[in-house]
C-alpha cells in the first residue's frame, strides 16, 4: 500500500522529511537494503508517534519511552525485523496478511501497513491501544486494524497469517502463534535465551511442510512479553 502523510503531518519547515532521508541513509549504511522497507521508513512520520517533548529525537537511532514501561523501537530494529519478515531464508516475497503483537504507539504498525496487504495489530494495554489509534488517525490506513487483546494468544478470528511479528521478547515461541501461521509463513520475534539473564536474540521462524525452521539472528533488547489485558 502506498502511504502518504498529509502536508500538516510532514513537520515544521519540512525538517522531518530531511531528517527521515538522513535516517534512511543511515539504515542503508547499517545493512538494510530492501527497497520496500526503506521506502516505508522514509514515508512514515516517526515524530507523530513520540511525546512532543521528544519529537526532536524522533529520527535518532534510539528507542524512546512511550509510558507504561514500553518503548518505541530503534528505527534500525523496526527496519531490520520487517526486512527479515519480507526476505527470510527462502527469498523475497509479499508479507500478505500480517499479525503484529504489541502495537505500542503504532509506529511499526504504520510501517507494516506501507508494505503489506493487510495488518492486524494487537495491544494488551488499553491506554496504548487508544493512543496508537489517535496517532494513526491522520494517516488514514485502510488496510490496518487495531485490536485490544492479549497478543500472546494471537488473533484467531483473522488467522491464518502469512507473517507474524512480535514487539516483545518471549521465553519461547508461543504455541498459539505457531498455529496461526500460514503454510510457508514467517514469524520474527525476539527470544530470551538464558534463564535469569536478559539475553535476547532476534529469531526467524518459518513454517515449512509439517514443521518449523528457526534461525537465530543478532542480539536485540525488548521489553518482556506479558500476558493479560490491562
Amino acid at each position: 500500500m502506498s502511504l502518504r502523510a498529509p502536508r500538516e503531518l510532514s513537520g515544521v519547515g519540512m525538517t522531518s522529511l530531511r531528517t527521515r532521508a538522513r535516517m534512511v541513509e543511515r539504515l542503508r549504511e547499517q545493512g538494510v537494503h530492501d527497497t520496500r522497507v526503506l521506502a516505508a521508513m522514509a514515508t512514515v512520520p516517526r515524530h507523530l508517534f513520540v511525546e512532543e517533548a521528544l519529537a526532536h529525537r524522533a529520527y535518532e537511532d534510539t528507542a524512546l519511552p512511550i509510558n507504561f514501561g514500553q518503548t518505541i523501537s530503534r528505527p534500525y530494529v523496526v527496519a531490520r525485523m520487517i526486512e527479515v519478515l519480507l526476505t527470510g531464508r527462502r527469498g523475497s516475497r509479499n508479507p500478505g496478511r500480517v499479525l503484529e503483537v504489541g502495537t505500542g504507539c503504532g509506529y511499526q504498525a504504520a510501517v507494516l501497513a506501507a508494505v503489506a496487504r493487510e495488518v492486524y495489530s494487537v495491544e494488551r494495554i488499553r491506554d496504548l491501544h487508544e493512543r496508537a489509534r489517535r496517532n494513526l488517525l491522520g494517516l488514514k490506513l485502510s488496510n490496518l486494524r487495531l485490536v485490544h487483546a492479549d497478543g500472546r494468544f494471537g488473533l484467531e478470528q483473522a488467522a491464518p497469517y502469512d507473517s507474524i511479528i512480535l514487539a516483545a521478547a518471549a521465553d519461547e515461541v508461543p504455541e498459539d502463534l505457531l498455529r496461526q501461521l500460514a503454510q510457508g509463513g514467517r514469524m520474527v520475534l525476539p527470544l530470551r535465551r538464558r534463564e535469569g539473564r536478559d539475553d535476547q536474540r532476534l529469531a526467524l521462524v518459518e513454517r515449512v511442510g509439517r514443521g518449523f525452521e528457526e534461525t537465530e539472528l543478532e542480539l536485540v533488547h525488548f521489553v518482556r512479553l506479558e500476558s493479560g489485558k490491562a
